[in-house]
């Protein structure tokens, strides 16, 4: 019964093996291996963009800083949501690499951004005088850090005010797949049909041991994001490593099988727990990761039969009256198996 997160899960047996087949004889290093052909040939397939520059890195957060880092100015700022995953979970890394440009957090239920937000922070934010910042780059995260979903249509109004105020849009798709799947949307209808300049397509949270691509849908810049990723540390030798990684993921599907697996363990989860007295599910989850308010005292039994996942406070479930309700977060995995959910459900019901 393991909810801490999905990037605590297994590797998926298929990106294993393409590893061990990977590791066999030897292959050019930095990008120039076979594998990366044809990775960089399936997501342009996949994306319905035949111009696509695509390049690996093996953590999100090298993922979404490079992107920024390329496309924001130092003297700029980059629109995001309050509780997005650059602002809140990557020690300023967006920041770092932009030189220190500045970001504008925004709120938003669900850790949405609303058109309505989205275009009284830029009216804030617009101002000739050299004293402030300048109008940066839109940074849109898809799943939120909240369990919600962007709908392609809800990204297009979004990337359309950036655009109209001559800023770019980028997306974390740390857990993309699953955005996807939650939409029913094709990758192009989430990305660049709606707008969006650069993708940070996820596949740690998602069965990979450790690799990200960032797809630049125009490849203008190019060289520029190539030079970053060299002095930013982030190119890999044995790059054939993580190019066997994205190769097994997009092979036959496999990425949207277990964003599926994950998205289906998620709702059976959630649709558990909202059927218990007490218990309350914050805001229907779209996909795998969801908040639930619950109390002390199923804190107490999950725990202690060894349940694992996030508490959102500092309250000690073991001391204090039974029926205080605490806020938790629950992620599923590709691999979280009905027989977890089902035993931490009866752990919950008492």
């Amino acid at each position: 019964m393991f909810f801490v997160s999905d990037n605590a899960s297994p590797v998926a047996p298929e990106v294993l093996d393409a590893l061990a087949r990977a590791n066999e004889g030897y292959a050019m290093p930095y990008g120039a291996d076979a594998l990366m052909a044809e990775v960089r040939a399936k997501i342009r397939e996949v994306f319905e963009a035949p111009e696509a520059a695509v390049y690996l890195v093996a953590t999100g957060t090298g993922a979404n800083a490079l992107s920024l880092g390329f496309m924001c100015p130092p003297w700029a700022t980059v629109f995001c949501h309050r509780h997005a995953h650059i602002s809140e979970d990557e020690c300023a890394a967006g920041e770092f690499y932009t030189g220190g440009a500045k970001l504008t957090l925004i709120d938003g239920p669900g850790a949405k951004i609303t058109p309505a937000a989205l275009a009284q922070a830029i009216a804030e934010a617009t101002n000739p005088d050299v004293h402030h910042v300048r109008l940066g780059m839109l940074s849109l995260t898809n799943l939120t850090e909240r369990g919600a979903a962007y709908t392609p249509a809800e990204v297009a109004e979004l990337t359309a005010l950036a655009k109209a105020a001559g800023m770019p849009s980028h997306m974390d798709g740390a857990r993309f797949a699953n955005a996807l799947v939650a939409t029913g949307a094709t990758p192009a209808e989430m990305t660049w049909k709606a707008g969006i300049d650069v993708l940070s397509f996820g596949g740690t949270k998602n069965g990979l041991m450790g690799a990200e691509a960032v797809v630049l849908f125009d490849p203008a810049k190019a060289i520029e994001f190539e030079l970053r990723r060299m002095r930013g540390g982030h190119l890999f030798s044995k790059h054939r490593y993580l190019s066997a990684q994205m190769a097994a993921y997009l092979k036959d599907g496999l990425w949207l099988k277990l964003a599926a697996q994950a998205n289906a363990s998620g709702q059976r989860l959630a649709k558990g727990l909202a059927a218990i007295p007490g218990v309350e599910v914050q805001a229907a989850p779209a996909a795998n990761l969801m908040f639930v308010r619950m109390p002390r005292s199923a804190h107490a039994r999950a725990r202690a039969a060894g349940a694992a996942y996030y508490l959102m406070s500092s309250d000690d479930v073991t001391a204090g009256p039974a029926d205080t309700p605490i806020l938790c977060r629950l992620v599923t995995s590709w691999s979280t198996t009905d027989a977890e959910v089902e035993h931490f459900l009866a752990l919950i019901r008492g």
